[in-house]
């Protein structure tokens, strides 16, 4: 009888084992429409729905460590839900306050992780957190996003590697539009990365709170399911040497046989899929805000967004003026005199100013720092210098305290060109120490992986395909080789989700696609003049820049009056209407003033401004437009003012590559 008793014992027993290891762990979005879940059956794997319809199939979620394989026969011990609804004050951002609202999900484990999912209105999000204990040594992460159907994809390849190793990129990718069965098997991509779902919908794969961990790329795997995004990253550097661009790199020759080594309790980046009815949507997310680190500074009020003269893009070209133009003091001290006359709050120095290997070292006997410093100060307009990443870590605090002591205001820091563990430590370093000395700091080479909310001093990033590939952008047979207003009109779907993008807009001389083509000393853009000026209002960057000369805004001062006038950071965004890649339309608002844009790509078209969406009562309205013959000369505009009220509905048209932005106050 005891051996029965014992055996019915055993046999209830594996029956809760298995209904435990069956059951699926749910958390829906505070709206209702978006559920995750997740099941440990045979391996870890978590599916999004939508309404019931299939968002994300099953994908697996596992790491492997020297010490474990988590995710393959894993199993949850202990399940709790709570609900998160908090006002999140920002600092220079598209609204001044963010509402993070969603369900979350926590998961214990056996094993050395556990699991938190969080449900929002618009997206679903995973991240693993390393127990307590030890310091794991991270030999793989696979996070697989596996579709249901073979949906069209804009993919952003990495298509330039630094020095020829396979990770060393400048994050600067064009959009393929292809099948995920199509996508290039041999090649690596950046996200985030867009599925094109039925009905319009459209789910974005991404991340963000990436710290003290390399990013994630994504790729088709021959060997695995046609419709499955897996993923890569990039192992430990051990050995670099100097090379790449300019040798201006720091390119790996020799990496571990791992990633990264996490430590204690350690919190892994949130693997995030935002899922949208309407592309629009996209335009209006907080959700990779809300995800990213909270900010760790206490006083903020030192950091100032603005705008910035750059010298660069325009190869110092300036002319009317009774001295030799180029990088010599006189040429900066004419830049600052354009920014105070337009209100500018910074110019920049770009490369030239200092030695290669020492940034106390100046490299150029007619250029003084610290006269144009000076100059500067007495005219209200900072100084911010260009660096290479290499140069500044060699000694950072060290030249962090000597400039900003001498008043530089912050570094614009280049040629990071990689986003391993290395890497992604040293963006978090270089923010915390500008933010002892009060310097800001532009970023380029890199994308924007949450270190922006932690450190908000930092307040831009490159990762784009900006303004300068203008500069050598190839012709064939039908015209520019790459299409620049289609991108321009994908980037805010896309890009602009994990952050700011320095795509340094404002060029004044503009082309049809007939009409262009690349070059380096007196370069354009592709695309209206009001497509350039749009970009302002569009673009979310608290550091933004004027690429084009002080010579070429001046002969342009309606334009440039414009431009200099829209604001960095903004109260409220409101999308108006958009569609990836074809066309895209904001309202954003600063204090009582409202700023309006459009861009669409080189398809013309016509679209509805619905002013009762945004306007309360009767205001005046600046605005700039296509000319009439935009489509023929590209710098053709038309500049109104009249007053407005919100019951009406204004009918813009968009030339080809073109644009439309007003300002109502």
């Amino acid at each position: 009888m005891k051996n029965y008793n014992r055996i019915i014992a055993l046999l209830f027993s594996s029956l809760v084992c298995l209904a435990l290891q069956a059951k699926d762990y749910v958390v829906t979005s505070p709206n209702g429409h978006l559920k995750a879940t997740v099941s440990d059956n045979e391996r870890m794997e978590w599916t999004i729905t939508h309404d019931g319809e299939t968002v994300l199939a099953p994908s697996a979620i596992s790491i492997k460590t020297t010490t474990g394989n988590w995710g393959a026969k894993t199993r949850i011990q202990k399940a709790r839900q709570r609900s998160i609804n908090e006002t999140i004050n920002t600092v220079a951002y598209k609204r001044a306050v963010v509402n993070n609202k969603c369900n979350e999900l926590s998961l214990d484990c056996n094993g050395e992780f556990n699991l938190i999912v969080r449900a929002y209105d618009d997206g679903c999000a995973y991240r693993l957190v390393s127990k307590a204990g030890k310091v794991l040594t991270v030999v793989s992460e696979s996070p697989e996003f596996s579709f249901s159907g073979d949906y069209k994809a804009f993919v952003p390849y990495v298509n330039d590697n630094r020095g020829g190793e396979r990770y060393c990129y400048s994050f600067e990718s064009y959009y393929d539009e292809q099948k995920l069965s199509a996508m290039y098997s041999d090649s690596i991509a950046i996200t985030p990365l867009a599925v094109c779902l039925p009905k319009g919908m459209k789910a974005v794969v991404m991340e963000t709170s990436v710290e003290d961990y390399p990013g994630m790329f994504l790729y088709r795997n021959n060997n695995s399911p046609a419709n499955t995004l897996q993923s890569d990253f990039a192992p430990l550097p051990l050995e670099t040497v100097v090379g790449g661009f300019d040798r201006l790199n720091l390119v790996p020759t020799k990496r571990a046989d791992y990633i990264a080594k996490i430590q204690k309790k350690q919190a892994l980046p949130w693997r995030l899929v935002l899922v949208t009815t309407a592309d629009t949507e996209l335009l209006n997310t907080d959700t990779p805000y809300c995800l990213a680190p909270a900010c760790r500074l206490t006083d903020t009020s030192w950091i100032k967004p603005g705008k910035v003269a750059w010298d660069w893009w325009n190869d110092w070209n300036i002319s009317g003026v009774d001295f030799r133009a180029g990088i010599n003091t006189q040429t900066y001290k004419h830049y600052i005199d354009f920014a105070q006359k337009n209100g500018l709050e910074y110019i920049i120095v770009d490369e030239g100013w200092s030695s290669e290997e020492d940034l106390l070292q100046y490299s150029n006997d007619e250029l003084s720092i610290p006269e144009l410093v000076a100059y500067g100060k007495e005219r209200n307009v900072g100084v911010i210098l260009w660096s290479s990443w290499r140069n500044l870590i060699m000694d950072m605090d060290r030249n962090m305290s000597h400039y900003a002591a001498a008043g530089v205001k912050g570094f614009k820091i280049d040629f990071f060109d990689r986003d391993d563990y290395e890497v992604i430590h040293s963006c978090y370093e270089i923010a915390a120490a500008a933010a002892k000395h009060h310097l800001l700091v532009d970023y380029h080479g890199l994308k924007p992986n949450g270190v922006q909310r932690a450190y908000p001093n930092v307040v831009n990033f490159e990762g784009v395909k900006g303004l300068e590939n203008c500069k050598w952008e190839p012709r064939d047979g039908n015209g520019p080789v790459h299409d620049m207003p289609r991108y321009d009109v994908s980037i805010p779907y896309l890009r602009m989700l994990p952050g700011p993008l320095d795509y340094t807009p404002g060029a004044m001389l503009n082309a049809t696609r007939d009409h262009f083509f690349g070059n380096n000393s007196h370069p354009m853009s592709q695309g209206t003049r009001v497509h350039q000026m749009a970009m302002y209002t569009i673009f979310e960057a608290p550091l933004q820049m004027l690429a084009d000369s002080p010579t070429h805004y001046m002969q342009n001062q309606e334009c440039t009056t414009f431009i200099a006038a829209v604001p960095t950071t903004f109260d409220e965004t409101i999308p108006l209407a958009g569609e990836m890649g074809e066309y895209v339309a904001i309202a954003r608002r600063k204090g009582n003033t409202w700023y309006v844009a459009a861009m669409n790509n080189w398809t013309a078209c016509d679209l509805t401004i619905d002013l009762s969406l945004f306007l309360k009562g009767e205001m005046n309205m600046d605005c700039f437009a296509d000319g009439m013959n935009a489509q023929r000369e590209a710098t053709d505009y038309k500049h109104t003012s009249r007053k407005v009220s919100p019951t009406e509905k204004l009918n813009i048209h968009l030339a080809p590559g073109g644009g439309w932005t007003a300002r109502f106050f």
